[in-house]
């Protein structure tokens, strides 16, 4: 690992070195390629710049200890030690993902599709929750989160929704959140203050553009038809609501959610074709993806990924074997440590340690 960071290091530096010199300065489209080519490991060399740093600063701290009879300043330096020691463990984990090779999808933005399972309303709330987790995680990323059609139940839940996050980098991050969601809790109609449990479930697919997908007009059914809503202002008296089946394949796009009948086709264009790449995916490499179907399984409360426990403050994701005790952080978007021990996971088995990162993370 190290000898193949050295090498990137060295070509970072040559990079520059040519991006300084003056017979590039002129060739406009040379100097984009290289920038671009620098930007693109800029962040592993600084990270791998910090690693060493971090491990000379060790090596001077333990030299210390050893002629340092003083007893007070022995335990300062244990401690410094024990720092120094967790930020290289971090930092090795750290470049060793990043050195993974990258689905080509991990940089794109994702279309994700959260339906109410089994449970009822309750399901449905709990739809409504997991949307609203997965916005304030984007809104703290940076990411924007566009709603492309939704299907509200009577009591303010989603039966069904279907929404954009943009951004760079999106898809490598909320791919890990496909799959079926259990919700243990006592419903707001329930009474009794008896426990249930409910399920939702999540699909995530990266966005397609037209160059990767192409899309010819006469597959295409396009049916314009009345927006639903809860009534009053909220139901358009102009049909705009636009569905687009894909005939080859029987795919279909509903968007419901502008005004404009020309963005709704828009927006549903785009959830088709993220349809479209998946399907073609999946017919590519079986191996290593399943149909947008098995995904999130049919919604029992057998096949779940992760479950959350409101009486308890408990969310356990079953694929890592992982429990945190802080669900209310994480039902306001809090995700980071549920999403980088999902992909410290992959991590392992890729790098073959799955065990070892298992381990640390039911410790953590």
């Amino acid at each position: 690992m190290l000898s193949r960071l050295a090498q990137i290091e060295k070509h970072y530096q040559e990079l520059t070195q040519r991006l300084a010199s003056p017979e590039i300065a002129g060739d406009i489209k040379q100097l984009r390629i290289l920038a671009q080519e620098r930007a693109s490991v800029e962040g592993l060399v600084t990270k791998y710049r910090e690693y060493k740093a971090t491990e000379r600063s060790l090596k001077e701290t333990r030299a210390m200890l050893k002629g340092e009879s003083d007893e007070e300043m022995s335990s300062l330096v244990k401690q410094e030690i024990t720092t120094l020691e967790a930020k290289l463990e971090r930092l090795t984990s750290e470049l060793k993902l990043a050195l993974l090779p990258k689905e080509a999808s991990d940089e794109k933005s994702a279309i994700m599709e959260i339906r109410a399972g089994a449970g009822g309303d309750e399901a449905a709330l709990f739809a409504a929750d997991l949307f609203r987790m997965y916005s304030r995680y984007a809104q703290a990323k940076g990411w924007s989160v566009d709603i492309i059609s939704g299907s509200e139940s009577g009591i303010g839940g989603f039966k069904e929704i279907i929404f954009e996050v943009k951004g760079k980098g999106v898809f490598s991050r909320l791919k890990y959140e496909r799959g079926v969601h259990r919700v243990q809790r006592v419903p707001i109609t329930e009474s009794s203050g008896r426990i249930h449990t409910s399920t939702a479930t999540v699909a995530v697919l990266p966005e397609a553009s037209e160059v990767e997908v192409s899309v010819k007009p006469e597959d295409l059914r396009v049916d314009i038809f009345h927006s639903g809503g809860a009534g009053g202002q909220n139901v358009n008296k102009v049909a705009t609501a636009v569905r687009v089946t894909h005939l080859p394949t029987g795919i279909v796009a509903v968007c419901q959610d502008e005004r404009s009948q020309l963005r709704n086709r828009t927006k549903a264009m785009v959830v088709l074709r993220a349809r479209l790449l998946d399907r073609e995916q999946r017919k590519q490499d079986e191996a290593i993806t399943q149909d947008r179907r098995s995904q999130v399984g049919t919604g029992d409360r057998a096949e779940k990924v992760r479950t959350y426990n409101f009486p308890q403050e408990r969310v356990s994701d079953h694929r890592i074997g992982l429990t945190l005790h802080n669900l209310s952080r994480i039902m306001e978007g809090d995700l980071d440590r549920l999403i980088d021990a999902l992909t410290t996971d992959e991590q392992a088995r890729l790098w073959g340690g799955r065990n070892d990162a298992k381990a640390g993370s039911q410790r953590g």
